[in-house]
């Protein structure tokens, strides 16, 4: 198989180095990957550079801007579509990932699935061994969607919401990554990870991208729920994620402030009553 991957960076870069590297450990098949640097600053971007001199297969993108998670992604898929229009499947997301030494070969056996669907998502584990897909299976419940918007109200709300989640998780926790063996239609899938192939491209050009960050598993779940189609849910697929890693550079504040931009962009296609 000829395998793309695409993910952005930002102040991070040691992940992007790991990625890659555990990527190119699955060995009898091809990869070509983009990295998209938003803007890091100078040593973090030279961290980058040997990648981009010592393998022919990465390209590393240096945008003078950060524009944020999907558009970044957006501008490797298009750099990588116009470089290697034959490559069929390809992996965006995250570049706090770590791919098994088998995630290639478990990719070429669902190639059914990868033909079928625009989207498959895979079953994504933390280090700790928690599943995070499916990340929602059908829907978010009404009181849910209250907290959400609470949370949002007052970055010092939020923070009191957030404590209180942590003292009592029964309130916070939903039992749909707990059904992970399963594979199925779902709403949305963890945003640190999807596959897409010609399916996709069949359909769409590139990523709805509305906000700079956060929200994405919605964003796209609507921009195929439009054109007729839903996600699916591969569990025999996995990678390993390195949760809130590439994000962990941002000011708690700032990323709050990233996700309510997001939730009001939300809130206009989801309402709560």
């Amino acid at each position: 198989m000829k395998i793309g991957y695409v993910c952005t960076n930002y102040n991070n870069s040691d992940y992007t180095l790991k990625a890659v590297e555990t990527l190119l450990s699955n060995t009898c098949h091809t990869y070509e990957i983009v990295v998209v640097d938003n803007n890091s600053n100078e040593d973090e971007a030279a961290l980058l550079k040997p990648l981009d001199e010592r393998l022919n297969n990465v390209e590393i993108i240096f945008s003078r801007s950060n524009v944020g998670y999907f558009r970044g992604l957006n501008i490797g898929i298009i750099a990588l579509r116009s470089k290697h229009p034959d490559i069929e499947w390809m992996v965006i997301g995250n570049n706090d990932l770590e791919f098994p030494v088998d995630f290639s070969d478990r990719l070429a056996d669902a190639v059914p699935a990868l033909r079928a669907y625009p989207v498959v998502s895979p079953d994504v584990v933390t280090i700790e061994g928690e599943h995070q897909n499916p990340h929602v299976i059908s829907s978010i419940s009404a009181m849910r969607e209250i907290f959400y918007d609470l949370y949002y109200s007052n970055f010092y709300l939020g923070i009191a919401i957030q404590k209180i989640a942590r003292l009592l998780p029964g309130l916070s926790e939903r039992s749909d990554e707990e059904q992970w063996r399963v594979p199925r239609f779902i709403y949305q899938g963890h945003g640190s990870c999807y596959l897409i192939g010609p399916a996709f491209f069949e359909n769409f050009q590139a990523l709805w991208a509305p906000t700079f960050l956060m929200s994405e598993e919605y964003f796209l779940s609507k921009q195929l729920s439009d054109a007729g189609f839903k996600i699916y849910y591969e569990p025999a697929i996995q990678v390993i994620h390195h949760w809130h890693g590439s994000l962990e550079k941002l000011p708690s504040r700032q990323r709050w402030g990233f996700a309510r931009e997001a939730h009001r962009e939300y809130r206009k296609y989801v309402k709560r009553f």
